[in-house]
């Protein structure tokens, strides 16, 4: 067995104790600093230092970058796509494209339970007045759910992104979720011009949304155009004081790092 896998326990389906613990994520991003992006993949893939892992993806503005790196480590990876009901016709499309242009060869629907939106937003307008709990129902649930099946997931987040993003390492426990799964931050030290060059480099489509305004994109209610010079998720939920929708929480409380935990930048 590689060397890598054997400084972490095997994972163990029966049992029911944390898949891993805040000293894992350390000694993770201690591991891999100083290693490329492309050399972290490959390494976490193919030697499944995480157990059974998926990517969590919107398919916006900048997720073909996050979906071809892992393409060019293994195709078959599971692929989770938030299906909230509510996306552009656009998000939809483009998710249609991505996939078949990188072969990807395992892109799931996650749906929110036809029960719960009957008694929790039986006129589909929870996003007008009651948006965390909107997302609750269409995001949160249907991701939790999944996840069940999977010790650790990719995430598309970059610091840039905003300024409760900017800290984040490359390896977090998930602290929404008492399993102890990992979340993995690929893209967390990249900055927009290494996106953009990454996009032209390997002629990755575009999402059709981005020239019209919108630089980060999520649901269609909940997504408004930004100004040049703004935050590029400042159009989310826009006139809320709202900046994720639940899947990706603090590491702590205050947004500061736990204990051992280092800003990868």
């Amino acid at each position: 067995m590689n060397k890598l896998v054997t400084e972490f326990r095997a994972i163990d389906r029966i049992d029911t104790g944390p898949r891993f613990s805040e000293h894992d994520a350390v000694r993770l991003n201690r591991m891999f600093r100083g290693s490329s992006t492309q050399e972290m993949l490959e390494a976490v893939i193919r030697d499944g230092l995480a157990g059974d892992i998926a990517a969590v993806s919107s398919f916006g503005a900048e997720s073909a970058v996050l979906l071809h790196l892992l393409a060019e480590v293994d195709r078959s990876i599971p692929v989770l796509f938030l299906e909230t009901g509510k996306h552009f016709p656009e998000t939809l499309e483009y998710r249609r494209l991505i996939a078949e242009r990188l072969g990807l060869t395992d892109v799931r629907d996650l749906t929110p339970e036809p029960n719960d939106l009957a008694t929790q937003d039986e006129t589909g307008l929870r996003w007008s007045y009651d948006p965390d709990g909107c997302c609750d129902l269409r995001k949160v649930r249907p991701l939790a759910k999944a996840m069940a099946d999977f010790d650790a997931s990719f995430t598309g987040r970059k610091s840039f992104q905003s300024s409760t993003r900017a800290n984040l390492p490359r390896f977090e426990i998930d602290t929404s979720d008492e399993q102890g799964r990992l979340k993995i931050n690929p893209l967390i030290d990249w900055d927009a011009s290494q996106i953009e060059a990454y996009f032209i480099q390997h002629d990755l489509p575009r999402h059709p949304l981005v020239e019209k305004g919108f630089p980060s994109i999520g649901c269609s209610p909940c997504t408004h155009k930004v100004a040049p010079g703004e935050d590029p998720r400042s159009g989310r939920w826009k006139g809320w004081d709202k900046t994720e929708c639940g899947i990706h929480t603090p590491l702590t409380e205050d947004g500061d790092l736990p204990p051992g935990y280092e800003p990868f930048l």
